[in-house]
């Protein structure tokens, strides 16, 4: 008898969207059910497939559930994995229903064919449903003893999503000590290995809370079951190598033969196509070798070194990147012996921008003495890439191998250059390198300040190579004839400058200049203390108001703190702690190397490890309960802060002031703020302010208190000290100062004989009864009389111009004023090339 006609004709090229469609498919299936007819399969799979395709687009068609368990009565292998689809689909959320699919499920996994077995008790333990529970028991332990290696393999992950659904009918059931006894006599590599991993899950879970478990972990990472895994390696599947070599990495060999004996027979999984294994192999040879230096930073980085370059330019770019991350920690750990291979990471034209990036960073962190020059000059060659975050990132590497002190003449050379190309981002990116190299060699600042003082200030819009563009002008005003007016100029402009960081460097800027070049900066910083007092942001406003009490306490205090001699930086701040360094090592192959940072940092709370660190809020913010109450921590200081920053008439106040001042301000400037500012030039005969800035400026802020200064020491202008009685004295007096200063630059390039610096202190009233040397050492004997006394003061001192360091030894008659001595001393000579 034909089937019906209904059932056999093409789908609608429409998917149902509605019930009527669905009461459609359900009238047509129950038609099928059960029909043995020519074409019946057919006409099934053309229902099946557009219930399945209805059901992947998100229209609900579990009313059809008991019309698709009815048809399932088939031996066709393509209908019955599209109903166990469907079924495992819809039986969680509709758990009686799933009842019904018990029994055609029971039968099917006792089926002849293994494959429709496998299938069935696959579907059988995916229905997740607690009621169900007592149903899966009899068909796993059937399953565990198949004389099918397929139908074993299901059940053995089989016993693995029966211990989620429940734990306990797992363990009475007693399927981990069956899944153990399989993983040790199946010949089947595939079902041992899914044996592993279910064991592995259930033992890792409990392992916390079940000594039971903890033991049985201890003995999987035992010699015999390793070495019983090692010895058929060559059997498992990719995957399961994986899973086997993660195992033996955990594994702690008895001594250095074992370690060897191991890695000669994993040294073919190196050569191995896929590089999920070769990284594996990778990670088994770095953590055997952990305790011997030797033999981990020069055998194994020598070996595994060709497999990871030949995998970085085979196969995808995701793959290349997913290496090239391994790579690069490896790099950073061993930069030498990458050194010779930096060609293999210049950036190609086909690579991905995430590629270049990384290659790039690799190429900094290799740089040497050997290699820089080619380096550098393939990095300028990006500089011009049409890429701009490539061409930025190439400009920053060059600084960066800049700063590790490699061929340092030819990179400032390069970096000069790329301010010529007249291109915005790279002008902004080499202005901060500049401000960088300079604070680490402040004796390159001649050669960049020309260059840079071409620059206008109107062409930068970032507000980063802004503020470094500011903080050059201020750091070297002396040496820019129009700093003091291009500040000005930005003052005048301070409403359009959005960024509080450049608001901040250009009160800075503004402060340094005015001591170095006090009348043409008067207007400007009288303007920029005003604008700063009003301004909305609360730093800027901070920087400001200190920098105004700092100059109403002392002008020479504010000079030593806002423009104190220049120290070169010799080291700049890593991101990453060492800590959290060896914490990523650690979690070699793994998505931790891909992220660059530890796993916890990015797992959720109930997948973590026992460990975690807590060096910043942000991490402790991660740990729950105990971020949180720190994150209130940082709060309640915040607000405390805040009370310190103000005054308590500041406290008062209920309007918050506006950058503009149309606000209720807590300060206004008045218009005569720059006349004020003219009594505040440094002075060489008064450094003290004898005048209250809080009225000239308009602040309306009660007088600070005024704490008693210390008596100033004034010295005779013309002491007279002959060399027998200076020697006398020497030999008598202990040291009651011992200092170490340093030179300015400035001061450094006028030592050129000894007579510049005598004369120097000679205007300070300080004499030279003895001096000598050669550069760049250099040796001089100083004297000084208390004015009104016979109070001699002897100094002892010895410049090295190399270092720009000076060692000071101080005696004198009167001890008491040995301190305010010292300070004179140590001004004038940090004061010596400026003037």
């Amino acid at each position: 008898m034909a089937p019906p006609v209904s059932a056999t004709k093409s789908p609608s090229p429409s998917q149902p969207s509605g019930k009527s469609e669905v009461s459609d498919l359900k009238l047509q299936l129950r038609q099928l059910a059960g029909s043995r007819a020519p074409g019946a399969d057919d006409a099934k799979r053309d229902l099946f497939k557009r219930v399945i395709s209805c059901m992947t687009v998100g229209i609900d068609v579990s009313p059809a559930f008991s019309e698709m368990v009815m048809c399932s009565a088939t031996s066709d292998v393509v209908l019955k994995k599209m109903c166990y689809l469907y079924v495992g689909n819809y039986a969680r959320c509709n758990p009686d229903l799933a009842l019904l699919t018990i029994n055609f499920l029971q039968k099917d996994c006792h089926d002849q064919d293994p494959t429709i077995r496998g299938l069935a008790l696959r579907s059988l333990c995916s229905l997740r449903v607690q009621n169900l529970v007592e149903y899966l028991v009899a068909p796993l332990v059937v399953g565990l003893k198949d004389h099918s290696s397929y139908v074993r393999t299901v059940a053995a992950i089989g016993v693995l999503k029966l211990y989620h659904i429940s734990a306990t009918t797992c363990h009475d059931s007693d399927f981990p000590a069956a899944l153990k006894a399989l993983m040790l006599s199946d010949p089947d590599a595939q079902v041992v290995a899914n044996c592993l991993y279910s064991l592995l899950e259930i033992w890792t879970q409990e392992a916390g809370h079940s000594e039971e478990a903890a033991r049985e972990i201890e003995t999987l990472y035992g010699k015999p079951i390793i070495y019983y895994f090692l010895n058929r390696i060559r059997d498992f599947s990719e995957w399961a190598q994986c899973l086997l070599l993660d195992l033996v990495s955990k594994y702690i060999p008895a001594d250095n033969n074992e370690i060897f004996d191991m890695m000669n027979l994993l040294e073919d999984r190196l050569q191995h196509a896929n590089g999920a294994v070769v990284l594996a192999t990778i990670k088994v040879f770095l953590h055997l070798t952990m305790s011997m230096t030797d033999v981990h930073q020069q055998v194994v980085y020598e070996r595994i070194k060709a497999p990871l370059l030949t995998l970085v330019g085979a196969g995808s770019p995701e793959q290349s990147y997913a290496v090239l991350c391994h790579l690069h920690i490896l790099v950073m750990r061993a930069p030498m012996l990458f050194s010779s291979d930096y060609k293999h990471f210049y950036c190609q034209f086909s690579d991905p921008s995430y590629v270049k990036k990384l290659k790039l960073e690799m190429l900094t962190a290799i740089a040497n003495e050997s290699n820089t020059y080619e380096i550098v000059t393939e990095l300028c060659e990006y500089a011009g890439n049409v890429d701009v975050p490539i061409a930025r990132e190439s400009i920053r590497a060059v600084g960066k191998i800049a700063l590790q002190q490699y061929d340092v003449n030819a990179i400032v050379d390069r970096l000069l250059q790329f301010l010529e190309m007249e291109k915005d981002y790279v002008t902004a990116e080499t202005l901060v390198l500049v401000k960088d190299l300079l604070r680490k060699y402040p004796q390159w600042s001649h050669d960049c300040i020309a260059v840079v003082g071409n620059i206008s200030s109107n062409s930068i819009q970032e507000p980063e190579a802004k503020a470094a563009l500011i903080w050059m002008l201020g750091e070297y005003s002396q040496d820019m004839m129009d700093a003091p007016y291009v500040l000005e100029s930005l003052v005048e402009n301070w409403e359009e400058e959005h960024s509080p960081e450049v608001r901040l460097h250009l009160l800075t800027a503004v402060m340094k200049c005015f001591f170095k070049r006090a009348p043409e900066t008067q207007k400007a910083l009288g303007a920029a203390l005003a604008a700063g007092l009003a301004d909305s942001h609360q730093d800027v406003h901070d920087r400001a108001l200190f920098y105004y009490r700092l100059l109403q306490y002392d002008v020479a205090v504010a000079e030593r703190v806002v423009n104190p001699p220049k120290q070169a930086v010799s080291v700049f701040a890593d991101t990453q702690s060492s800590e959290i360094k060896d914490r990523i090592f650690d979690e070699f192959n793994s998505l931790s190397i891909v992220y660059q940072k530890p796993s916890y940092m990015f797992t959720d709370k109930e997948h973590r490890g026992p460990f975690e660190f807590a060096e910043d809020l942000s991490n402790l913010a991660i740990g729950g309960d105990s971020g949180d109450d720190a994150i209130r921590s940082a709060q309640r200081y915040q607000e405390n802060d805040k009370d310190l920053l103000l005054s308590t008439s500041d406290k008062e106040e209920n309007g918050g002031p506006t950058r503009n001042g149309s606000n209720s301000s807590t300060y206004s400037a008045p218009s005569d703020i720059n006349s004020s500012l003219s009594a505040l030039a440094p002075s060489s005969t008064s450094h003290t302010v004898a005048f209250a800035i809080d009225d000239l400026l308009g602040l309306g802020v009660p007088d600070a208190p005024i704490l008693p200064l210390p008596p100033a020491l004034s010295l005779n202008s013309k002491p007279v000290l002959d060399p027998g009685t200076f020697q006398k004295k020497w030999g008598q007096l202990t040291v009651s100062s011992s200092q170490e200063s340093t030179l300015s630059i400035q001061g450094v390039a006028s030592l050129t004989a000894p007579q510049s610096l005598i004369r120097h202190m000679q205007n300070n009233s300080i004499q030279c009864i003895a001096s000598g040397g050669h550069p760049p050492n250099y040796k001089f004997f100083f004297f000084a009389q208390k004015e009104g006394s016979s109070s001699f003061f002897l100094v002892e001192c010895i410049v090295n111009t190399a270092s720009a360091k000076a060692q000071i030894k101080i005696k004198s008659d009167d001890a008491s004023a040995s301190d305010a001595f010292a300070s004179i001393f140590q001004s004038a000579l940090s004061n010596f090339g400026s003037l």
